[in-house]
């Protein structure tokens, strides 16, 4: 759905509409005898022939009945064109006798050439605006030549051999009108047997000549280096692009805003008032075919200003004999024929020879070829090739040795650090005992400090305090003591020791004593490390999460580049048309803040073009962005930016509401 087929549905509505309250309203003024006479007429036509119905045939396949492709084909128009005009004709031949089925199937012949008229503005629109809207490429392309000079250096060496070929043509040629003009007709049978290679030195000092003459020529602009030229010309090249893009938008706009433009028309008509309507339609769809034919004919006149072919336009229209007007009887002095004759003239010929004055300028002054852009990478690559091919060979076990690598690191990096930190998550998660953070395994610390309760009890037992012994009952309760950590039996004999520490240490339990305190310390240590195995089994979850942070994360950048990079077409360029849609909103700020009103508060023809072209392409990057449910609202919104009956201060509103209300899909 484009800009376009909502105009031309809207006008075909238009005549459809049109057309069944004319009918209802000479239905409601004819008397008894008006009817008889009609019925009588009707019969002659049907027995005389079919025209009523392959009018009404025409008329159908006229009609925007797809939804989808309401503008017909080029092919098919012509076609049904043909088909109108021969259908006219022959009615006009052959019903002469019939004054009121003619005039019913002259109603039905101009309803015809009207839906005709809507389809073949409709082509010459569309045809218009994919014209101008890659203009702006081309203009951004000239913008990055001249903001550089790099880029205009570049832009240089690209067309360098397209500028020496040229160069060499008009030296050839300069050469070759010399020889033709200085060697004429032989003569003589001597002139006869001269030799080629004569004819071949005075053709190559001809071309010295040119060459020289050339160079003479050229002497005024050597003061220019070839980085200079090529910036004038690629200046040059914008502004002309720039011309044709206003040309094309001034187009666009005088069919938009002149073309067509249908008188309104009450629910309920008299007589007189519907004939008088009708001839105004009628006068409509003539002035709109001129209006088509003159468009057409100075689309590609760049070289006059605006004005000048806004004034060339419309004093073409003025002029066409075609026009109609308005006789003493009131009756139009144009036939559908002539205008399906015309239409089918502006099909064949008039649009074709717009299109290649189009593609001509367009490849004269856009955007160069991807030859001019590319030969230099291209030569390039072809000159290296022989050299990267047999670095290839030469390396090949390394570099599937290479690859091999890359496979297995990516492999192991996959297993180690995403799958395992991820059941082990997953097992934390479930608390499996198999997954728990341990520092030290469950039974060394009880073993441990069950050894040094028995060293202890051995060792109190051995050497008692006072030489008794102690009873079941204290040995209980020193067992008690030494599991809270109390060593004092153990100390009180290591104090004793130390006083001669050498003598105990040979003879003494000075040794004992110290293995008793280091089993201590490590039982001491094991609690410590106890207490930080439990602070980490309280917070296993989290270190959990943060051991499979990294690998998830690369997993996830690395997936979404290569999603940008190879994905699918949706995917791949779903934010790149998200910024298109934010800059062409800029661009229609810019052209409706930009714009000369007329003294009305309206926007000029230009304006009103350039505008059109933005909401073309607007529309289509909206309908990728936006939900079903959201597009209907925003086809309101771009119904109210385009009519610019409003006026600018409104529109800039109505854009502003747009930017806020759409802003969530745009950004």
């Amino acid at each position: 759905m484009s800009v376009v087929d909502d105009q031309v549905r809207r006008l075909d509505a238009f005549l459809d509409k049109f057309q069944i309250n004319a009918a209802h309203s000479r239905s409601s003024s004819f008397d008894e005898n008006e009817f008889q006479s009609q019925a009588a007429g009707a019969d002659a036509t049907l027995k005389e022939g079919s025209s009523t119905a392959k009018l009404k045939a025409l008329v159908r396949r006229l009609s925007t009945t797809s939804s989808s492709r309401p503008v017909l084909p080029r092919n098919r128009l012509k076609e049904v064109l043909s088909g109108l005009a021969a259908e006219e004709e022959e009615q006009n031949r052959g019903i002469a006798g019939q004054a009121v089925a003619a005039a019913d199937d002259r109603d039905l012949a101009w309803l015809a050439t009207g839906k005709a008229t809507v389809q073949t503005y409709g082509l010459i629109l569309n045809s218009l605006l994919e014209q101008t809207i890659p203009l702006s490429e081309s203009i951004w392309y000239w913008d990055d030549v001249l903001g550089s000079y790099s880029r205009t250096a570049l832009y240089t060496a690209q067309t360098s051999p397209q500028k020496f070929w040229r160069h060499a043509q008009e030296v050839y040629e300069d050469a070759k009108a010399k020889f033709r003009s200085r060697v004429g007709i032989q003569q003589s049978a001597h002139d006869a047997q001269n030799s080629i290679v004569n004819h071949w030195r005075e053709f190559y000092a001809l071309v010295q000549s040119s060459v020289r003459e050339r160079t003479l020529i050229d002497a005024r602009t050597s003061i220019l280096s070839p980085f200079a030229l090529g910036r004038v010309e690629a200046r040059r090249k914008q502004n002309n692009v720039k011309k044709l893009r206003e040309t094309n938008a001034t187009a666009i706009g005088l069919l938009v805003g002149e073309g067509l433009t249908f008188p309104p028309f009450e629910d309920e008509y008299k007589a007189t008032v519907a004939r008088v309507d009708k001839i105004q339609l009628q006068n409509t769809i003539a002035r709109s075919v001129s209006l088509l034919d003159s468009v057409l004919r100075h689309a590609t006149a760049i070289d006059s200003s605006i004005s000048e072919f806004e004034d060339n336009i419309f004093a073409s229209v003025e002029a066409d004999p075609e026009f109609i007007s308005l006789s003493e009887a009131n009756e139009s002095t144009t036939s559908p024929s002539r205008l399906a004759s015309r239409l089918l003239q502006i099909l064949d010929r008039q649009l074709p020879d717009q299109e290649r004055g189009y593609a001509s300028m367009s490849a004269e002054f856009g955007k160069p070829s991807r030859l001019v852009r590319y030969w230099i990478p291209g030569i390039v690559l072809l000159l290296s090739g022989t050299t990267i091919l047999r670095i290839l060979v030469n390396r090949k076990a390394d570099i599937i040795q290479w690859f091999q690598d890359l496979g297995g690191t990516v492999r192991d990096f996959w297993l180690n650090w995403v799958i395992d930190p991820t059941k082990k998550l997953i097992g934390t998660i479930r608390h499996d005992e198999q997954s728990e953070i341990a520092i030290m395994s469950k039974e060394s610390l009880t073993a441990d400090r069950d050894s040094l309760e028995r060293m202890v009890v051995d060792f109190a037992v051995a050497h008692p305090d006072n030489g008794v012994k102690y009873t079941e009952q204290q040995i209980g309760e020193l067992r008690a003591r030494v599991r809270e950590g109390d060593l004092s039996s153990v100390l009180r004999a290591y104090e004793r020791e130390m006083q001669t520490p050498i003598r105990s240490a040979v003879t003494g339990h000075l040794v004992q004593m110290l293995l008793i305190q280091i089993q201590k310390t490590k039982v001491d240590v094991e609690v410590a490390i106890g207490g930080i195995d439990s602070l980490l089994k309280s917070q296993e979850l989290l270190f959990g999460f943060v051991g499979i942070a990294p690998g998830v994360l690369i997993t996830y950048f690395v997936a979404q580049w290569l999603c940008n990079s190879f994905g699918s077409r949706k995917g791949l360029k779903s934010s790149k048309k998200k910024g298109e849609t934010v800059r062409v909103l800029r661009n229609i700020d810019r052209t409706l803040n930009s714009s000369i009103p007329t003294p009305n508060g309206l926007l000029s023809y230009k304006d009103h073009g350039l505008l059109l072209c933005e909401v073309h392409v607007l529309r289509r990057r909206a309908a990728l962005v936006l939900p079903g449910n959201v597009q209907r609202e925003f086809l309101e919104d771009l119904n109210d930016l385009m009519d610019i009956r409003i006026g600018v201060a409104r529109q800039i509103k109505v854009l502003e509401r747009i930017r806020w209300a759409y802003s969530k899909w745009f950004r």
